[in-house]
């Protein structure tokens, strides 16, 4: 019988509970035991999260987690380039909505590199890059090229077919499970669960006209009337673009039709809820708090003003409700 003495450290990765040894450095014969030291996935993995600002998680959240980077989308008005959230508020987008052309694009590559720059100096040796949709966004592809030209640190690129507090919710799952020294792809395989499986996101707005200047219309275009107030529910298929799951007339019945797509999707399940609202219509958004604690299971309910970036395309009177299991 023979047994394996290993005197140097394995590397090894913690899958379903089993420890699974990767590489041996050196192994010495002996004669009735194995020695072997075990190590978890921190001893030779260090993971990091780099997001875009249409994941909506504040400023505040951001700079609180050690292993998370955000590059912001850009947002142009009167000739010049402003970072979402960073070199922009929310009333100055909205405002710019009425008074003259507001566009938004890509992050600056500049921002990306040097968010993965000091993430290779504090020691990481993964970044997982949860992007907004490729279907509504070059942000993706723009990534996904700047992160080829990196091989001193492994950059896995996730596209969530997703946006705002679904995308929020996608990054902080990603680093509480990267918290329990899940290897990247448990990790990557949460996400999927998160986002295919354990969640949602629908919202509506006044009108389309926003939607259609910013060629974000998907499959959305004709099925309303605007002149009816004919109002979508449009929701972001896993495709990751946008499509219309119902309609209703008037805001009020179409956030009922909403409501009722979240009984549908997780019944008297204990769900985290986040209401985005845009410009002006906070009491609104207040008031669709209150009844949706009241109809579901929730353990959290927050509004969340949606990120000037992503109200660019929706006008500044829109709500979204985002739901997940907790």
């Amino acid at each position: 019988m023979v047994i394996v003495l290993v005197k140097s450290r394995c590397s090894i990765s913690l899958i379903n509970n089993v420890y699974i040894v990767k590489k041996i450095m050196r192994i010495t014969l002996t004669h009735r035991v194995i020695y072997c030291t075990l190590y978890t996935r921190s001893d030779y993995m260090k993971i990091a999260v780099i997001t875009d600002s249409s994941c909506n998680l504040s400023l505040e959240y951001i700079k609180e987690q050690k292993n998370l980077k955000m590059a912001p989308l850009m947002i142009s008005f009167d000739g010049e380039f402003h970072r979402d959230l960073v070199e922009v508020d929310y009333k100055t987008v909205y405002d710019k909505l009425e008074e003259t052309k507001v566009t938004s694009s890509l992050p600056s590559m500049e921002d990306f590199e040097e968010a993965v720059e000091e993430l290779k100096k504090e020691g990481y040796t993964d970044i997982i890059v949860i992007t907004i949709s490729s279907g509504l966004s070059g942000t993706y592809n723009g990534f996904n090229t700047a992160a080829s030209e990196h091989e001193d640190v492994t950059i896995h690129m996730y596209d969530s077919k997703t946006l705002s507090m679904a995308l929020g919710y996608m990054v902080k799952k990603a680093l509480s499970s990267i918290n329990e020294d899940k290897s990247v792809a448990r990790v990557i395989a949460d996400l999927n669960q998160l986002r295919y499986e354990d969640s949602m996101a629908l919202f509506t707005v006044e009108t389309l006209k926003y939607l259609r200047q910013g060629g974000r219309i998907g499959k959305v275009e004709g099925t309303i009337g605007d002149l009816l107030n004919v109002k979508p529910v449009i929701f972001v298929s896993d495709e990751g673009i946008y499509e219309t799951l119902s309609k209703g007339f008037g805001i009020n019945r179409t956030l009922i039709s909403m409501r009722k797509e979240v009984t549908k999707k997780f019944g008297d399940k204990l769900i985290d809820v986040t209401i985005h609202y845009g410009n002006n219509n906070i009491e609104k958004a207040k008031n669709l708090k209150l009844k949706m604690e009241q109809a579901f299971n929730t353990k959290t309910v927050d509004l969340v003003q949606l990120t000037p970036v992503l109200g660019i395309h929706t006008g500044p009177n829109m709500f979204a409700i985002v739901a997940k299991i907790a």
